[in-house]
């Protein structure tokens, strides 16, 4: 009984050594991807594109309105830059220009809340003006209904604060573009003004159209690792492309138009990773444009028709796109750039 009795022992806790080391070695196998899966998750997803009002022109003249859901099913890609598949994902700052103000602003940014099953209010707007005033001119729509859709314009940064911290005094003051008064001698940028009152298009109709270039800024922290992004929203009057201007005398960064406010600068330079999307009106800015701040430029089709006129500038680590981060199929008048930055 005795040897019965100690073999049946030993055989026990050998049985049950060898569950304990099953167990070891099940627990070690499941827990070790842990790691790398969070690191493939930390990644920023940020989209600029000037959506026109959600208006599209047309070549016979008429113009098309389109649905905030449908332009964002078109700009939103997966990692394979592919549109309307499971793998696109929610991204976290869309930079847009060329919305009616605060209104349309938040509802689309509701609406791509939506797209992903979030409660409103999930995506925040920060707007240039709330609500600016029309200005006049040609909106090139045959149907005056739609031109005056177009006819008030402001600039937007929409980001989700499932992902992103905003604190207060973290966005800057607007800050304006600049042109070339008509009439004026350009002189290689010294006949350059701000474009803001008094300096503003002469006559009545178009007292207000600075506000569609006024630009502005913010810098947020990334929740999960406190990663400071700076972001700017940019549109450039058309007289950009003939005349490169920035303000007073100048003709911008690399001659391509372009400046940063002072708050703007101050947030850019408290950033990690820094975004800049802007529609200059001009060709041929260079990738490495803002190379002194740190940022390179990706998209490298062109925007509008046959013209490039739309940038993206990062400072950080941007994946490689397979469709040259350009979106081909965007429901604007205007080509959507994405960049997907690691960190």
């Amino acid at each position: 009984m005795s040897f019965i009795y100690r073999r049946t022992h030993r055989r026990s806790r050998v049985a049950a050594l060898a569950t304990a080391a099953a167990l070891t070695t099940t627990v070690t196998v499941t827990a070790a991807p842990a790691t790398p899966a969070a690191a493939a998750d930390r990644v920023l997803r940020v989209y600029n594109n000037n959506i026109e009002n959600l208006v599209t022109n047309n070549a016979d003249g008429t113009c098309t309105r389109i649905s905030g859901p449908d332009h964002l099913t078109s700009i939103l890609v997966d990692d394979n830059g592919n549109t309307g598949t499971s793998g696109v994902a929610a991204p976290d700052l869309l930079i847009v220009q060329q919305l009616r103000g605060t209104g349309q602003a938040t509802a689309y940014a509701d609406q791509l809340g939506a797209k992903f099953g979030y409660p409103a209010g999930t995506y925040q707007a920060i707007v240039a003006w709330d609500n600016p005033e029309e200005w006049g001119g040609s909106h090139h729509c045959s149907q005056q209904s739609l031109g005056d859709l177009k006819k008030r314009q402001t600039n937007a940064i929409i980001y989700n604060t499932r992902t992103l911290g905003l604190a207060a005094g973290d966005i800057s003051k607007y800050w304006s573009a600049g042109w070339l008064k008509p009439g004026t001698s350009y002189q290689g940028g010294a006949g350059c003004t701000l474009y803001k009152p008094p300096s503003n298009d002469d006559g009545a109709a178009y007292t207000h159209k600075w506000k569609r270039t006024s630009a502005i800024a913010a810098r947020f922290t990334i929740k999960a690792t406190g990663t400071t992004v700076f972001a700017a929203t940019m549109h450039l009057p058309e007289q950009n492309g003939a005349n490169a201007c920035a303000g007073a005398g100048t003709t911008g960064i690399g001659g391509s138009g372009m400046h940063i406010g002072a708050d703007a600068t101050s947030l850019m330079n408290a950033s990690t990773i820094r975004v800049v999307g802007i529609d200059a009106n001009r060709s041929g800015i260079a990738p490495t444009t803002l190379g002194g701040l740190g940022m390179t430029g990706y998209g490298s089709k062109a925007t509008m028709g046959s013209r490039k006129i739309d940038y993206l500038f990062v400072k950080g680590a941007v994946r490689s796109s397979a469709i040259g981060h350009t979106v081909s199929g965007t429901k604007s008048n205007h080509l959507a750039l994405y960049g997907f930055i690691d960190y």
